[in-house]
C-alpha cells in the first residue's frame, strides 16, 4: 500500500488518526538515557492531554506491570478510566487486543510513542506500517537505553516509512486554524503548562493582547 507523505492529506486531523502509549513505566524510565525523564514525562503527558482536548482515540498499553510498574501517574491520570492494555508481546503489534482496539477506531493513521524507542517504539511502528498503517512517530516523548540507541531507531522507522513528529506539531496539526475556537483554551493551557519556554513566551502574548501591550496583569 502506497501511503501519502506529502499533501494536505498527510497531516493529522482529530479524525484521521489513533494515538497508541506504549511503555511509559518504572522500570523502562530506569534506564532512559538519551532524554532527561522529566522531559519525556512532560512530553508524553502533554501528548494525552492534547489527544483527549480533540477526541482522538487513545490506546494506553504496558508491559509485564507487576514486574515493571504501572503506568506513570500524570499518564494514568489523564485518562482515569482506561485500564491500560497489559502485554507479554515486547512487540505490541503482536498483541491482537493492540491491534483490535486500533482497527475498531477505523482510522489509518497511528501515532506512536513508547518506551524504549529503540525496541517498544521500533517493532509496533514497523510491523504496522507493513500492514499499511501510516505510522507517525513522537520522538520527544519517546526514548532510548542511549542517544545512539533512540537516533539510530528513529532512522530506522523513518526508512521503513514511518513520520517522526513532536508533541506541539500533533498539537498543531489537529487544531489547524485558530478560528476553530472550542479547543484553543484547552490547547494553550497545555502549550503553558508542558512547553517550556514556548510556554512562557505564549502566556506573555496573551497578557499582551489582554492589556493591549501596557504590561499591567
Amino acid at each position: 500500500m502506497t501511503t501519502r507523505k506529502a499533501g494536505l492529506e498527510a497531516l493529522l486531523t482529530p479524525d484521521n488518526c489513533v494515538l497508541v502509549l506504549i511503555d511509559h513505566q518504572p522500570f523502562q524510565f530506569a534506564n532512559l538515557h538519551s532524554h532527561d525523564p522529566t522531559m519525556i514525562i512532560n512530553n508524553v503527558v502533554a501528548l494525552a492531554k492534547t489527544a483527549k482536548t480533540f477526541g482522538v482515540p487513545t490506546i494506553l498499553t504496558t508491559v509485564l506491570e507487576e514486574r515493571g510498574g504501572y503506568l506513570i501517574k500524570g499518564l494514568q491520570d489523564v485518562f482515569p478510566e482506561q485500564k491500560p492494555i497489559d502485554r507479554t508481546f515486547i512487540n505490541t503489534w503482536e498483541d491482537k487486543r493492540v491491534v483490535d482496539a486500533v482497527e475498531a477506531t477505523g482510522r489509518k493513521k497511528i501515532v506512536m510513542a513508547a518506551l524504549w524507542t529503540e525496541i517498544c517504539l521500533a517493532m509496533p511502528a514497523i510491523h504496522a506500517l507493513g500492514e499499511g498503517y501510516e505510522v507517525y512517530i513522537v520522538t520527544d516523548a519517546s526514548g532510548g537505553v542511549s542517544l545512539e540507541a533512540h537516533e539510530m531507531a528513529v532512522r530506522r522507522m523513518i526508512q521503513a516509512g514511518a513520520v517522526p513528529i513532536t508533541w506541539m506539531v500533533f498539537g498543531s496539526e489537529l487544531q489547524r486554524d485558530w478560528a476553530r475556537e472550542v479547543s484553543v483554551p484547552a490547547l494553550a493551557e497545555h502549550l503553558m503548562t508542558h512547553g517550556g519556554g514556548t510556554g512562557v513566551a505564549f502566556a506573555w502574548e496573551m497578557q499582551l493582547l489582554r492589556t493591549g501591550g501596557r504590561g499591567q496583569a
